[in-house]
């Protein structure tokens, strides 16, 4: 199927090679960044979702990419697209995430590399709707969701203490290939 990669005005969305996973645990396995992840992750943690985000490209065509931002090659983080599988959650359907590092926040590169995304995942992947997740006290992260257009579903949030044991269900947007074209008008 050849190698993925998708350009915006700013970055690069492409499949993972062996020589970015240093780079991105470097910027990514901080606490600030982790802090609705679940907290640093040790080496078993690092290399399970190193092997979950390789088996989202190869089942499934797409996963939460490399985002490289192109003035200087740095990586900046991830974002893309999985099948959601979390245990409670829509199981299967399409889901947008995104994780950056500290130093790429509040500069417009994750709502960039998310409408990208969702481009993706409605004329390239066929989708008929998207999922985000986040935990409730992520604000910034379901801000995005709101400026992407996403609307708030109640009826998808689950149970699950892994991301924020004090408040332990994660919360749902969604957005229909319909809003996002109206939305991209």
């Amino acid at each position: 199927m050849g190698e993925f990669r998708h350009e915006t005005d700013r970055l690069i969305l492409r499949d993972w090679r062996e020589e970015d996973w240093p780079r991105f645990w470097e910027g990514t396995n901080t606490p600030a960044v982790m802090r609705w992840l679940g907290g640093v992750c040790d080496a078993d943690k690092r290399a399970g979702a190193q092997d979950r985000l390789l088996g989202y490209q190869r089942d499934h065509g797409h996963t939460f990419w490399v985002l490289e931002r192109k003035a200087d090659g740095e990586i900046l983080g991830f974002c893309g697209l999985k099948r959601c599988n979390q245990a409670g959650g829509p199981l299967g359907m399409m889901e947008v995430g995104w994780r950056l590092r500290e130093d790429a926040w509040g500069q417009g590169y994750a709502k960039e590399a998310a409408t990208a995304s969702l481009d993706l995942a409605f004329e390239r992947f066929g989708a008929d709707e998207v999922v985000a997740l986040t935990v409730a006290r992520n604000t910034a992260s379901w801000g995005l969701m709101k400026r992407l257009g996403m609307r708030r579903r109640e009826d998808l949030d689950f149970p699950n203490a892994d991301f924020d044991p004090e408040d332990p269900t994660i919360i749902v947007y969604s957005i229909t290939q319909r809003e996002w074209q109206a939305a991209r008008g």
